[in-house]
């Protein structure tokens, strides 16, 4: 399978990354996006994926992140990597205080406008939203960028919101809460998503799913439980939805897996 959302620069792994993507490669995950969350952060991201042929990076600045340098020089250093595969994490954040909601939405106008200006660059855009579907979506319907760049990952809204991602023309992704016994909406909402609109991550070292949810950190090595919790959700055969799975994530992201 493909982690298609994991944070391997994290402090949590610093000391263990190797021992972290090679425990996923022995459970079947064969490839790992870690992903941005500021601009020094996009550079280990970078480095580590440049080291690593099984991982692959993003380069972004995380809105809860929007109080630190926005150096987009070094975002612009990372993304021209070829191990680079995405923008991002980018987006806003409301279930937080701080970074005050003002701030993070002109870290994402700056961030926007940098992607629109790299003309001939089509690559994914990573989304972060947290109670904000119906704020980040015309700030995206207002740009240049195509629609089917984007991808709401970690998804924790409700079915109406995915119905409105799916209308606008994004991709939508889940990570272990969908496996919660008090995510009933999540759960719904992953019903709704069209198989080729569908992608499944960790987010780890968070969120780790049911049946490890009291395992910390979390780890990449983890994704299959979400896959196999929507397959069952959804009715279909687990093996074929996996394969589903990582078709999507190899088309979406443009992996060379």
């Amino acid at each position: 399978m493909i982690d298609t959302h994991c944070h391997l620069t994290s402090k949590q792994f610093l000391s263990r990354q190797q021992e972290i993507i090679d425990r996923a490669e022995l459970a079947g995950v064969k490839s790992m996006i870690t992903v941005a969350t500021d601009a020094q952060d996009a550079i280990a991201a970078r480095d580590l994926a440049e080291s690593d042929s099984r991982v692959y990076c993003s380069s972004g600045i995380h809105p809860l992140y929007a109080e630190s340098d926005w150096n987009w020089d070094l975002v612009l250093e990372a993304s021209r990597s070829p191990r680079c595969v995405a923008w991002g994490e980018l987006g806003l954040d409301r279930h937080y205080d701080n970074p005050p909601i003002a701030v993070q939405e002109a870290l994402l106008e700056a961030h926007v406008t940098l992607i629109e200006d790299q003309k001939d660059d089509v690559r994914p855009i990573i989304v972060h939203c947290r109670r904000a579907v119906d704020d980040l979506l015309p700030i995206f319907t207002a740009t240049s960028l195509d629609p089917a760049r984007f991808v709401f990952h970690c998804f924790t809204e409700t079915p109406l919101e995915a119905q409105k991602i799916l209308d606008f023309g994004a991709m939508i992704s889940f990570t272990g809460v969908v496996t919660f016994p008090n995510a009933s909406q999540v759960a719904e909402a992953a019903i709704l998503v069209p198989d080729d609109r569908i992608m499944v991550e960790t987010d780890a070292p968070y969120l780790s799913p049911v049946p490890v949810r009291k395992t910390r950190p979390n780890e990449p090595k983890y994704v299959m439980h979400t896959a196999s919790f929507l397959a069952k959700l959804r009715g279909v055969d687990e093996r074929t939805f996996e394969q589903k799975l990582d078709q999507n994530a190899s088309n979406f992201f443009n992996l060379k897996t």
